[in-house]
């Protein structure tokens, strides 16, 4: 349901995530330097890495970046089952048409025992270019969980042995509780008005439901899901049009019209809201959407609430009184 209202195609969000596609990587400033020691668990992962030292934690995606770019590592994590399809769609030609140009493919052993396989190679340039970046897929085979580790770093500003030792030596850690995974995001929640946590996904969204089941089947829960952003701030006039593209993105609803769609500025923060009415696709039922952004100078927080257009009375004023209490880390 997560990804329902937040729908990517997984390749192209695998790469988009990592800056494959664009290749948008700064030129280096200088050569990374050894990597430390500990091994560092990005929130809510499973993957753990040994990065350089001027690598941290990123706040745009789950993985590493260098401060003042140059270099970066993102993990996305999918179930176990996955594994065995990504080995056989990601060709050299596959791969090329997102952005990477395959050198070399070899199977690789990972921590305790684990299968993988690790493309080493470029970003794809135009005829006569340059590349900008070197790049390096891994794809890990895990017992519970498959992983695709997609690092890259500007051209001359990192050796292969040492970004194939990062990917290499990763180490892979249990499942973690969702307690676990919820206090690990960007944001806390305090107000769940009546609504509980049932998935977090990629480390910056959460899905919450309104009733006793965790999987919501033809909206028969209220859902909410509340995500973090961080990109480039939008501009005053252009957040409207941002928040109904936004809007109209969602996959699975048709039929829109929107009843309210306004900024405002509350406690110093800008806001935008949509209240919506819809058609959801896969039951055919009448459903009201309320799409609530806040705003910040690196990016914004999103909250989208679903519910049945005859549960609205009651469910608007839920939905807001969970955002108003969601606060930034």
């Amino acid at each position: 349901m997560l990804l329902r209202l937040f729908p990517r195609r997984l390749a192209a969000a695998v790469f988009l995530a990592a800056g494959v596609l664009t290749g948008a990587v700064p030129l280096p400033h200088s050569l990374l330097p050894a990597r430390a020691q500990e091994v560092v668990f990005p929130p809510s992962s499973r993957f753990g890495f040994t990065p350089p030292s001027d690598m941290t934690i990123s706040k745009r995606f789950t993985g590493f970046e260098r401060i003042g770019g140059g270099a970066m590592l993102s993990v996305v994590e999918l179930p176990a089952t996955a594994y065995p399809e990504l080995k056989q769609s990601f060709t050299d030609e596959n791969l090329k048409t997102q952005g990477l140009t395959v050198e070399s493919r070899e199977a690789v052993t990972l921590d305790g025992g684990t299968e993988g396989v690790l493309f080493t190679g470029e970003q794809t340039a135009a005829q006569g270019q340059t590349p900008a970046a070197r790049k390096w897929l891994l794809i890990v085979g895990g017992k519970e969980v498959t992983g695709i580790i997609i690092a890259q770093a500007a051209v001359g500003a990192e050796t292969d042995e040492t970004m194939r030792g990062m990917l290499t030596g990763l180490r892979i850690r249990g499942a973690l509780g969702l307690d676990e995974q919820v206090a690990a995001l960007p944001f806390r929640i305090d107000d769940l008005a009546g609504f509980r946590p049932v998935r977090v996904l990629a480390g910056n969204s959460v899905l919450l439901t309104l009733g006793p089941l965790d999987q919501v089947i033809n909206l028969s829960q209220p859902i909410l899901v509340i995500a973090q952003a961080v990109q480039q701030a939008t501009p005053q006039e252009q957040r409207d049009g941002f928040a109904r593209a936004s809007l109209y993105a969602n996959q699975t609803m048709k039929e829109f019209f929107i009843e309210r769609s306004q900024s405002y500025r509350k406690n110093g923060i800008d806001w935008h809201e949509i209240v919506a009415r819809a058609t959801d696709i896969p039951s055919g039922l009448p459903v009201v959407v309320s799409q609530t952004i806040r705003f910040a100078p690196d990016g914004y927080v999103r909250a989208v609430g679903v519910t049945r257009a005859d549960q609205r009375e009651q469910m608007l004023p839920l939905f807001r009184q969970v955002v108003d209490s969601v606060q930034l880390r």
